[in-house]
């Protein structure tokens, strides 16, 4: 059958209904091949999105050499070796310039410290949930570098532990058969006070109770005889008749005791020793109360007299004691007369009333607050809450024993778990273990102790950087410092390169009068002497009220106004070479404005230049703000910067001697980052410079 009968045959066998039905097919037919064309379209922009990450990650070369030989995995038969694609390495200037960079060794170290400065102070403190900059202890004074507090003598852990005491930067410890043990920062750089030189008397006889204090260390050995080392500033000991008629003449100290200086104890006799802030005392279990010390800071009208006590404990100033007969507390300036059932009670009620016939068996206290245990086992509190009690008191009610550190409580249930509640920046708080026999808080560390045995043990371990002369770490201000100093010097280098990179394209282009006239200006700021201006004007804004953010915001403006002069002069002298070139004269010919031709097709032919001369600018000012702390016209204390911590140190030759690590670590951390950064600096210079052959 021929094709015309064959066309006529369909065309004659078509219905509506067919008809129909074969456009619905084609119609479909129709969005399907839309649809797919549509999803190569995507595909396509997807592929050659990769092709240009590939280019500019792995090289051009790699990306084209992959592309030539998928064409010629295509080809079927295949061509011979004379006929493959040579392609030839295309790189950019700029990725040259990268790669030259990273071989050298001493720039990416550079590149890499600086990178981790700028992690080590910006997201350190992200990564330290207890950061806290601001957090100083008034006997953490000036401590050297030191992470020892908790480490516990291992002949002491053998022999059995039977106390242990720490009021403040050392703890002291006592076995069972009668050795003193002393860790912790145990030398003091200025006063050159060892706490392990004990006395001979001590080390050579058998000591039976122990206790520290802010700055000594009182022991009781069996024959009854009470010594104490450490320092004497304030009559925590007598050491001889001459020391002896000098206290005496000092109204500020209540001198020890005769039956203390001269006399014995009965050892047994001897129910509790305690030691505070200079001062010490002695209760017997009769009630009688030995104590003496610094009366300056404690009142001790209500202690020194014939009055018996059954408990006794320190806070930071106030004494604080249990009457004999155990239904009252009694302190010096009256600070905790009414009592209060937990430490978040707003409202606290009298004594008697909430007491409620219940007597007082024990007592411990934290800085500014106290802890008495009833006999029942509850818990009632005194005082205010000190810091940040981010732990709070467990609901548990039925205790056996409490101890008190400088800002937390550690006590013992009924049911043998150590509970611990208080402010935990030191993670003083955290204890693991039951079964504990004792609990003892130390000033920001908490040991649990089993028939002699550290079960648990918890705290400040140290300073790695030691402290500054208000108890401050050294390290935290390091880290807040350095993210202050970095700041103010990114800032200012950015306010500066952006105005001389104006006046310098402008200058440049423009000529003539215009440049006359930029310059000009630029010699008057240049001639501005830079350090006096600055002190000048940061002096004027001292004694004005202004904010301390907005004094920090001006200081940034005043450096970047004054440091863009150098750059200025580098662009316009870049700019001048390069409006002569012919690509400018192409773009003046079509009509393009000046502006454009300025900003937009010369200044990104010198950015090397501005490149090189912002990270140097960067570090200058970086020195110039600690410059101007150091000198105390900068940022102001407590707000650290690395310059104001070094001028902290400086007033003293006997400062920066004996407290080398609080100038050491901020002056060692600025140099190495000036240091990094004038290296990334020279290094850009030379990688940049189209003339330098090296790494070629």
């Amino acid at each position: 059958m021929s094709e015309e009968k064959k066309l006529n045959e369909l065309e004659e066998n078509k219905t509506p209904e067919r008809v129909q039905t074969e456009e619905k097919k084609v119609s479909k037919k129709k969005k399907r091949c839309s649809f797919s064309s549509f999803l190569d379209g995507v595909k396509n922009v997807f592929v050659t999105i990769g092709k240009w990450f590939v280019r500019m990650f792995t090289g051009a070369s790699k990306s084209l050499a992959a592309d030539d030989k998928k064409s010629k995995a295509k080809n079927k038969k295949g061509k011979d070796d004379d006929n493959k694609l040579q392609v030839e390495e295309i790189v950019s200037p700029t990725r040259q310039a990268v790669r030259s960079f990273f071989r050298r060794p001493l720039a990416v170290a550079a590149f890499v410290i600086v990178v981790g400065m700028f992690l080590f102070v910006f997201i350190g403190p992200l990564c330290m949930p207890t950061y806290s900059d601001s957090q100083t202890s008034t006997l953490h004074k000036n401590l050297p570098p030191n992470m020892s507090m908790m480490k516990i003598p291992k002949e002491l852990k053998n022999n059995g532990i039977k106390e242990i005491s720490s009021n403040s930067y050392f703890s002291v410890g006592l076995s069972n058969n009668g050795n003193v043990y002393v860790w912790g920062v145990t030398k003091m750089p200025l006063t050159k006070m060892d706490f392990k030189a004990m006395p001979s008397a001590v080390k050579n006889s058998k000591v039976v109770r122990v206790a520290a204090g802010s700055d000594h260390i009182v022991a009781i050995t069996e024959d009854g005889k009470v010594h104490c080392w450490g320092n004497n500033r304030l009559g925590q000991y007598v050491k001889d008749e001459a020391d002896l008629e000098e206290q005496n003449k000092n109204d500020g100290i209540l001198v020890m005791p005769e039956i203390i200086r001269t006399g014995t104890l009965n050892v047994d006799d001897i129910k509790k020793v305690v030691c505070g802030t200079q001062i010490t005392a002695i209760l017997m279990n009769d009630g009688t109360l030995y104590i003496w010390g610094n009366a300056k800071t404690y009142e001790l009208t209500k202690f020194s007299g014939s009055r018996k006590f059954s408990d006794i404990a320190f806070t930071l100033t106030e004494v604080v004691g249990v009457s004999y007969d155990g239904t009252r507390v009694i302190s010096g300036r009256d600070s905790f007369e009414n009592l209060k059932y937990s430490l978040d009670d707003k409202s606290s009620a009298a004594q008697s009333n909430i007491l409620e016939g219940r007597k007082i068996v024990s007592l411990a206290a934290t800085n500014a607050s106290i802890c008495v245990l009833l006999e029942d086992g509850k818990l009632l509190f005194g005082g205010s809450i000190e810091s940040n009690f981010s732990v709070k008191k467990p609901v548990y009610n039925k205790f056996t024993s409490i101890s008190g550190g400088m800002l937390h409580y550690v006590a013992v249930g009924a049911d043998g778990k150590v509970y611990a509640w208080g402010d935990n920046t030191f993670k003083q708080c955290d204890i693991k273990q039951t079964g504990a026999t004792k609990a003892i808080g130390c000033s920001y560390q908490t040991y649990t102790l089993s028939n002699g045995k550290v079960v648990d043990s918890t705290g400040l371990k140290g300073y790695l950087f030691g402290t500054d002369g208000s108890g401050s770490d050294v390290f935290k201000r390091i880290i807040s410092g350095g993210k202050m100093t970095l700041t103010i010097g990114a800032v200012a280098v950015i306010i500066s390169t952006i105005i001389g990179i104006i006046v310098g394209c402008i200058s440049g282009y423009f000529g003539g009068w215009v440049d006359m006239l930029l310059m000009r200006i630029t010699e008057i700021v240049a001639a501005i002497p830079f350090l006096p201006f600055a002190m000048i004007l940061s002096a004027v804004l001292t004694k004005t009220a202004m904010p301390e953010n907005q004094r920090i915001a001006l200081i940034m403006v005043i450096l970047g106004v004054l440091s863009w002069t150098g750059l200025a002069r580098l662009v316009r002298g870049q700019v001048l070479a390069a409006r002569e070139n012919e690509y400018v004269t192409a773009a003046r010919a079509m009509g393009v404005r000046d502006t454009k031709i300025a900003f937009k097709h010369i200044l990104p032919n010198v950015i090397s230049v501005i490149i090189v001369t912002l990270t140097l600018d960067f570090a200058g000012c970086m020195l110039t703000e600690s410059s101007l702390s150091y000198l105390g016209f900068g940022v102001q204390d407590p707000r650290p910067t690395w310059g104001n911590m070094l001028n902290n140190t400086a007033s003293t030759l006997a400062k920066v001697g004996n407290y080398w690590w609080q100038w050491l670590f901020p002056g060692l951390f600025l140099a190495i980052t000036t240091i990094c950064i004038n290296i990334i600096g020279d290094t850009l210079r030379d990688v940049l410079d189209p003339k330098s052959s090296q790494d070629r």
